[in-house]
């Protein structure tokens, strides 16, 4: 068993979460489910499952995080960044534990990155933006995740990582409705982390430069293309381009969802800020004459 505590994130995920927690049996010395209000089962199953429950009121994904890794008493040397709907296959508990035993006494590793295997409407996807690796393990006091309303990547604050071969599942049983209504909470923090970056409100955390490179093209390249046409130019790009055609049925409704609808819902959302803005400047300019 490795030097590993697992955390994880749950509102609701009953449909998930004893699949999560089984597939790190025997792997994670220790897991902590950091719940935030569920009203199903999750919290029931994750307790009869061997987890450590915690509730907190939940504002965004990197502040319920790092609240985990600050108040759960967390003892082991790593920590794992586990969502409900992503497995560890035996494979990968067995090449993971092998890295952090080399690595364990060496100032220079720091954390482990993997890629998924992204499975939609029952499907593994192969090609297209389904293809994401994260950092997914650091070492305890070193690895946090990033203060950032939404695409929040786990950072090292000194240190670098490795990569492992074989990768997790990333399989969400949850449906298309369940899927909507999780991408329309993403859409409002990326606009509130965008209208941020516009007022010169972040800070950017030195991540490693894979990730410095994407952010980049984000608000150098995607954001400054016209709006709305810069959601079907990226939805084109990562169907035809990156061959998201050859996963058939299913990633042609990822890819819509994924690059078309939930970019466009980005846009309108910073649309509506901006308007919404603008109106209320008017008011208070129509008040003080």
């Amino acid at each position: 068993m490795a030097d590993l505590t697992a955390i994880v994130l749950t509102k609701n995920e009953s449909k998930n979460i004893v699949a999560c927690l089984e597939s790190i049996k025997g792997f994670a010395e220790r897991v902590v489910v950091v719940d935030s209000g569920s009203t199903d089962k999750t919290v029931e199953l994750a307790q009869k499952h061997g987890a450590d429950v915690f509730i907190n009121k939940f504002d965004y994904y990197a502040q319920q995080f790092n609240w985990g890794i600050d108040n759960t008493s967390i003892t082991t040397k790593w920590i794992l960044r586990l969502d409900a709907d992503e497995r560890f296959t035996t494979e990968l508990c067995k090449e993971a534990e092998m890295l952090m035993a080399q690595h364990a006494d060496e100032d220079d590793v720091n954390g482990i990155t993997m890629e998924a295997w992204l499975y939609f409407l029952g499907k593994r996807l192969k090609y297209g933006a389904s293809k994401k690796r994260k950092l997914m393990i650091f070492k305890r006091g070193i690895g946090r995740i990033e203060d950032r309303k939404r695409d929040a990547h786990s950072v090292l604050s000194y240190g670098r990582s490795v990569a492992l071969k074989e990768r997790f599942i990333h399989h969400d049983f949850k449906d298309i409705n369940s899927f909507i209504t999780k991408y329309n909470y993403y859409a409002t923090r990326e606009m509130e982390d965008y209208i941020a970056y516009k007022k010169g409100n972040t800070s950017e955390i030195q991540t490693d430069k894979k990730i410095q490179s994407t952010r980049k093209k984000k608000f150098g390249l995607y954001y400054k293309a016209p709006r709305f046409f810069r959601a079907w130019l990226w939805f084109v790009y990562n169907y035809y381009f990156r061959l998201g055609f050859l996963d058939g049925k299913e990633g042609y409704i990822y890819h819509y969802f994924e690059c078309y609808w939930y970019r466009y819902l980005v846009d309108a959302k910073i649309y509506e800020f901006e308007k919404k803005s603008i109106e209320e400047l008017e008011k208070l300019k129509a008040f003080n004459d």
